[in-house]
């Protein structure tokens, strides 16, 4: 049973009860290596073996399809319903994400093939150790220097190197923005404004090779979840125009293609009252000892005054402690919530204190972040409405 915000826990969650995300064997960073190894590229590991070896692989990320809200939405999406287990020939099956549940993270360990602990993108906002600033990962702000941030070949540049083809057909705005070039470069970036021009796009790459690895990305529905929710009408209407870009994309593979659907996160709507939504800037107690609050609302690094780390996770979790799992740094690390491994250079990255969310609830700060206060549909933490993303198989 999931307690909502208004029936509390009889006690504090548990960190052993945190779902943590299957690195290694059923993560979103596990699918572009899985796929490479599978082409012949060395030094990567094929983590998710039910996948079968393709000369030309193709990955479409919609971002912001949750595998629990396609399931739910069978007659808006009934190509990509038919292609889920269960359904008349569907194998497809979930994944997760990895923690936090966020574009900028699910990106880079898609195309690093690393989880957060690796590549060192731990969340939507995270502080940048060498300036003591926040840093939005998705926007790059502020400014710093992309492969220093993060240094590791992204499995498209591993894939080029290996004599492969490889291209990323997206929107012409990503082109050239430092998370693509963190994340997703390698082989030849192609940009297309409409969904048609790019499934048409990435069908015509996937054919340019024997061997081609082919990404392809659109972002339309993960917005109108943000702005009016994943009940909404306008939410319902993006999905059934990217069931019909999976679609058209799919009746064009060319021979001996595997072509897999996926997602960066699902999505939860969370209500506008107090009960559901706790505001950081009008909470004292939990401001005291903060110097910094990084994250977003369901999945918050917590920065603390030099000395005040101790006192800052004891108050959040009796305050918040019911709904959600809140944990030191080195509890979150140890429990592999970013992976099993931390590379050095992101320890101090994650926050003192890291709270994911259990309950339908938003810890906004609606002073310092009004735009991210006012969504509707949000997501980053780890229940599987948000952490599980469908892993969708057509092949040629």
């Amino acid at each position: 049973m999931v307690h909502t915000a208004w029936e509390p826990h009889p006690e504090p969650l548990t960190l052993a009860s945190a779902p943590v995300p299957e690195y290694g064997s059923g993560s979103l960073a596990d699918l572009l290596p899985t796929l490479a190894t599978g082409m012949g590229v060395p030094g990567l590991t094929a983590a998710i073996p039910e996948l079968a070896p393709a000369d030309r692989n193709c990955v479409f990320l919609i971002d912001g399809l949750g595998w629990e809200q396609l399931g739910a939405h069978p007659d808006e999406a009934p190509f990509l319903t038919s292609l889920m287990a269960g359904s008349r020939g569907g194998t497809g099956r979930p994944l997760t994400t990895g923690y936090p549940a966020t574009t900028a993270v699910s990106l880079a360990s898609v195309g690093t093939g690393l989880p957060p602990g690796r590549h060192g993108l731990p969340g939507y906002t995270a502080r940048n150790p060498a300036t003591g600033e926040l840093m939005n990962q998705l926007r790059w702000n502020p400014w710093t220097d992309p492969h220093a941030w993060q240094p590791h070949p992204t499995v498209f540049e591993l894939a080029e190197a290996a004599g492969m083809h490889a291209a990323q057909v997206s929107s012409p705005t990503f082109q050239n923005t430092p998370l693509t070039k963190v994340a997703l470069s390698g082989g030849t970036f192609h940009g297309r404004l409409t969904g048609e021009e790019r499934m048409d796009l990435a069908a015509e790459q996937l054919a340019a090779a024997d061997r081609a690895l082919v990404y392809t990305y659109y972002a339309e529905l993960d917005g109108s979840g943000h702005r009016y929710g994943v009940a909404s009408d306008t939410w319902r209407g993006q999905l059934m125009y990217v069931d019909r870009l999976a679609q058209r994309l799919a009746e064009q593979l060319p021979p001996r293609t595997a072509l897999y659907i996926t997602a960066d996160h699902g999505m939860v709507d969370i209500p506008f009252d107090e009960d559901h939504r706790i505001d950081f800037d009008e909470d004292w107690e939990l401001r005291a000892g903060v110097a910094l609050l990084g994250g977003e609302g369901r999945a918050r690094h917590v920065y603390a005054v030099p000395g005040a780390e101790n006192d800052v996770l004891t108050c959040w979790r009796e305050v918040i402690g019911d709904r959600f799992w809140v944990a030191s740094r080195d509890e979150a690390i140890a429990a592999g919530w970013f992976g099993p491994h931390i590379d050095e250079r992101v320890y101090a990255r994650i926050g003192d204190v890291v709270a994911a969310a259990h309950d339908d609830v938003l810890l906004i700060a609606s002073e310092r972040e009004p735009n991210e206060s006012a969504m509707v549909g949000n997501h980053g933490s780890m229940t599987p409405a948000e952490q599980l993303v469908p892993l969708l198989e057509v092949r040629s």
